[in-house]
């Protein structure tokens, strides 16, 4: 995009439809890697062009019609550069990502929100969870979009979402307010459980761990490599975090509680280290793996294995 076709784009396209045709066409060109919320070309143009303009997902058709201003339409023509020629991902330019049907604020100090745990949430973790959960524990917050879609989902429960990062918590604190949650999410700095008092028990711990193995560290797409690597990396299998956990969490677990744990493609690295470990692995309706459920009582036999 060299400064000529700048001034074409900003004199020739003049409606919403015209920058949506345009961010199309140069997506596919550019051949972006589709992965924070879309998987197509279109639906990425509409999640860019959309929040930049203050304009909800579910405009009608015809607002593709309405004409832009000068301003607006560099503001567009700025976010596509930053697309097309950094790899930003969209909701790091847009500040704007969606989990479990509810909107928060991201930026590079955190991960995109994409996990399939928002499945289970929605179905409130039937048939695992016996009892309805008083305390609730989101370990790896990040962006907080499972602590709080967890308070949604459980209005009644007490949630601590607990992050090694500071700036992560940061964003954190910036969701739980936009929320309205400040009395029931509590943000924790804390690397796992080092912040927590002895004997606390959770009846819920869910877990979105830094899970890439070396091998898939080193072939992530461009987009990828604007998200924090301390969120992604976890040694040469995936799982230097998750073994820490799983050494621990028997602790902070009250009888009747489950651990629920996104692992990723380090499911195989999980199965094949653990083969008597009982891990129930998800089936997801709308797509995602590498995600396990465990009891309290089904872990402690193993605890001193990791």
């Amino acid at each position: 995009m060299d400064t000529l076709f700048n001034e074409e784009a900003l004199i020739e396209l003049h409606t919403i439809g015209d920058w949506l045709r345009y961010s199309v066409s140069h997506f596919q060109q550019a051949g972006l890697f589709y992965g924070h919320g879309t998987d197509n070309a279109w639906d990425e143009a509409v999640q860019l062009i959309l929040p930049l303009l203050h304009l909800p997902q579910g405009c009608p058709p015809q607002v593709q019609n309405a004409r832009l201003l000068t301003s607006e339409r560099q503001l567009l023509l700025d976010a596509l550069k930053m697309r097309v020629e950094q790899r930003i991902p969209t909701p790091y330019i847009t500040h704007t990502a969606w989990f479990a049907g509810y909107e928060f604020y991201v930026d590079e100090r955190v991960l995109i929100p994409r996990s399939p745990i928002a499945e289970l949430i929605d179905s409130r973790f039937a048939p695992w969870l016996a009892l309805e959960p008083k305390r609730i524990m989101d370990l790896c917050t990040g962006s907080a979009c499972i602590a709080i879609a967890l308070a949604h989902s459980f209005p009644e429960a007490e949630v601590d979402a607990l992050d090694i990062s500071r700036e992560a918590l940061d964003v954190a604190e910036i969701n739980i307010q936009n929320h309205g949650l400040e009395q029931q999410v509590t943000p924790i700095e804390s690397d796992l459980f080092s912040a927590l008092p002895v004997g606390d028990k959770y009846d819920l711990i869910v877990v979105n761990p830094p899970y890439v193995d070396e091998e898939d560290m080193s072939d992530l797409p461009e987009e990828f490599q604007h998200e924090p690597e301390l969120a992604l990396a976890s040694g040469f299998d995936g799982l230097d975090f998750t073994r820490r956990l799983l050494a621990e969490a028997c602790d902070f677990l009250s009888e009747d509680g489950i651990l629920v744990v996104e692992v990723g493609n380090s499911q195989i690295h999980m199965e094949e280290a653990y083969p008597e470990l009982p891990l129930t692995w998800i089936d997801f309706e709308h797509g995602g793996h590498g995600v396990f459920v465990i009891s309290q009582r089904e872990l402690a036999p193993f605890r001193d294995q990791f």
